[in-house]
């Protein structure tokens, strides 16, 4: 079979399995990614994760994670949805947040789909990837053509916003790859304004992930800094501000996932019910979910420093 056959394969493949976008590089060493990467983390942009210094070789040659591998194939999972909550005044969490947690839901869908590939093209050596091991997955998104890297540092694609997970498929099979696309952020500045913490540099593409709302309510451990108060937007798990206010955005359609369908009782919460709110509660409202990852003190957390009094 053509490598171009074996490409058109597994994207309709892909397709089949609910995948939004699939593309596909190859697999070699990232020389300018990795210059990229040592700058960020230079500037200490990644705060207190500590793990994305570690196997910095492995996050740029993906043939460190998969020997002899050839192509990375980039997938896109659709989470967006218009539900809000009911009381405009409640804490706020990221709109990927609502439903059961994606690191399983798209893992099983892309091994469903990596099962497909060996059925097809014999027992290839692979691995898959949702956001689990030290893979660049923006990078190489963007290599294989599914989007641009937008000034907010997110991948965006023209047809479908940003609102998706990203995962990848490595394995050392030969297919047809796809050449990156244009970047269309234009003059646009409205993520670089909206950001209430200026973690977006004034010229975008460049993120301090330690000023980033996403990372003081989910990856801190220890206290959010007395600078942040009043800038927190009423935030409390992840923020959307840059994809809310992103003009792609008016691009994207619903999802279909069913295991991403927000939580009701999510929807009806009031402020006070999460200032209330008990670990078993905690426990009982986000059994499966992503939200699991602060833990309940870490989530108190963020609601005090909400509204501290």
């Amino acid at each position: 079979m053509h490598f171009s056959d074996r490409s058109f394969l597994i994207k309709s493949k892909a397709k089949e399995h609910g995948f939004l976008l699939c593309g596909i590089a190859k697999a070699e060493k990232m020389d300018e990614e990795a210059h990229r990467l040592e700058h960020w983390l230079n500037q200490h942009y990644h705060g207190e994760m500590s793990y994305m210094a570690n196997h910095f070789d492995k996050r740029t040659d993906p043939t460190l994670l998969v020997p002899g591998a050839k192509s990375v194939i980039s997938l896109a999972y659709n989470y967006f949805h218009e539900e809000k909550p009911l009381d405009v005044n409640t804490p706020k969490i990221s709109m990927y947040a609502y439903g059961k947690d994606y690191h399983k839901v798209v893992r099983k869908k892309l091994e469903k789909l990596l099962s497909e590939i060996k059925q097809h093209f014999g027992d290839v050596a692979a691995r898959v990837f949702v956001d689990s091991a030290p893979v660049l997955e923006r990078d190489w998104a963007k290599r294989s053509g599914l989007g641009w890297v937008g000034k907010n540092t997110l991948l965006i694609n023209p047809k479908k916003g940003s609102y998706f997970f990203l995962c990848e498929i490595i394995l050392d099979l030969e297919l047809q790859y796809d050449a990156p696309i244009s970047d269309y952020c234009g003059t646009c500045t409205r993520c670089i304004d909206a950001c209430p913490t200026d973690a977006i540099s004034p010229n975008g593409y460049l993120l301090d992930g330690s000023k980033c709302i996403s990372y003081l309510t989910i990856e801190l451990k220890n206290e959010i800094p007395v600078e942040f108060q009043n800038k927190m937007d009423n935030w409390i798990f992840g923020c959307d501000i840059c994809q809310q206010v992103c003009p792609w955005n008016r691009f994207s359609a619903e999802h279909d996932e069913p295991e991403f369908l927000p939580n009701p009782e999510l929807i009806t919460m009031t402020k006070e019910a999460w200032q209330d709110m008990t670990e078993p509660v905690f426990d009982k409202l986000f059994e499966g979910s992503a939200v699991k990852r602060t833990k309940f003190a870490g989530l108190k957390r963020n609601i005090i420093f909400l509204d501290p009094n």
